[in-house]
């Protein structure tokens, strides 16, 4: 996807710099700064502070993470320990345990010669193979937009929560991958977007993204989507997903909860997409799926650019009081109109699942 009319990729390693760089999302909308990481301290830090966010990118970023550690010390105990902290960074979002695992069952056995080269190959195609789930995730995205739009016959609205654009990936996207494919093929499309507090990530980060591509959009406050839909101003909603569990329940931004019940009461098909890597094959509790609780300062404080053209974090609430900070909430599977994943839609339950993924 584009910035200023320049490709870009979310993550990549550079071989002259013997870095990852990633985009340091912290600094957007206001700041388009890259950051090296050359440490798995860094890896871990790029993740835990949101440098780095979103399912598939963060399953991205350890593994890279991984490719680190080798680099800074390709000693199995070192490895290992670090590969336990990646993993601890963010409880809720499955693709990073998924992408640890996936690089040590493919160095188990591998020569200590060899190890970094191997590790390097697998982290670059794990963030290649994200990249073609999230094309094939908009083209099946797709057809749901061309339906709606041929009965419609005028501008498709589309509600998102959060962020699950190319910025939350490598490249596409995957709420937005739809979206980017109706919008490139000619339909008219606008989206409503959720500013998603209380960091802001569709707000800062998908208007921006949406923005870079010429794709109309309008955000508003989280607690706006019900009236809209109650007026009929949304056709459908597409969200992300950090983790969906085997029986087609969802954890996904705070706050998608909320809006999968009022699209429910209104009629309007409430979709998630996602790539198999988000899946979670061994829970079918969703009672048990692990609820990140971040700093209550991400919600008593906002940050923005002052007149100075300087970014600035500023309290909002009054000095004595306490937040709760819940990042995550559940979506029940009877709630989710459908799951668009790279193989295709399917019902958001076991069999649906099953089905596509045999």
């Amino acid at each position: 996807m584009h910035i200023n009319g320049k490709a870009f990729r979310t993550i990549w390693f550079d071989e002259k710099d013997q870095a990852v760089k990633i985009i340091d999302q912290t600094k957007l909308p206001h700041k388009f700064e890259i950051k090296n990481l050359k440490t798995i301290r860094d890896a871990i830090n790029a993740i835990k502070i949101m440098e780095v966010r979103g399912a598939p990118l963060i399953g991205a970023t350890a593994a890279y993470g991984v490719v680190l550690a080798i680099m800074e010390n390709n000693d199995h105990k070192f490895i290992k320990v670090s590969c336990e902290n990646l993993v601890q960074s963010r409880p809720t979002a499955i693709n990073l345990k998924w992408a640890v695992n996936r690089m040590l069952k493919k160095l188990s056995g591998i020569n200590n010669n060899e190890v970094l080269k191997i590790a390097l190959e697998e982290a670059k195609l794990i963030c290649e193979e994200d990249v073609k789930f999230c094309e094939n995730i908009g083209l099946n995205g797709l057809k749901i937009i061309e339906e709606i739009y041929n009965k419609k016959k005028d501008t498709v609205n589309i509600l998102t929560h959060c962020n699950a654009g190319w910025l939350a990936t490598i490249d596409w996207g995957t709420a937005t991958s739809p979206i980017y494919h109706a919008y490139k093929k000619g339909i008219k499309i606008h989206v409503w977007v959720d500013e998603t507090r209380p960091r802001n990530q569709g707000a800062f980060l998908t208007s921006y993204e949406l923005n870079e591509e010429g794709v109309p959009n309008t955000i508003i406050a989280d607690n706006a989507g019900g009236i809209l839909m109650q007026r009929g101003e949304v056709d459908m909603c597409i969200v992300g997903t950090d983790r969906t569990i085997a029986t087609g329940d969802v954890a996904n931004k705070i706050g998608t909860y909320l809006k999968a019940l009022a699209a429910k009461d209104n009629n309007i098909p409430f979709y998630v997409a996602l790539p198999s890597s988000s899946i979670d094959w061994e829970t079918t509790d969703l009672k048990k799926i692990p609820i990140e609780e971040r700093n209550s300062e991400e919600l008593s404080h906002l940050e923005g650019l002052g007149k100075d053209g300087t970014l600035k974090k500023i309290l909002i609430y009054p000095k004595k009081s306490k937040a709760m900070n819940l990042a995550f909430d559940i979506t029940p599977a009877k709630y989710i109109t459908g799951l668009i994943t790279e193989k295709g839609v399917c019902e958001a339950s076991k069999e649906g699942l099953k089905k596509l993924f045999k």
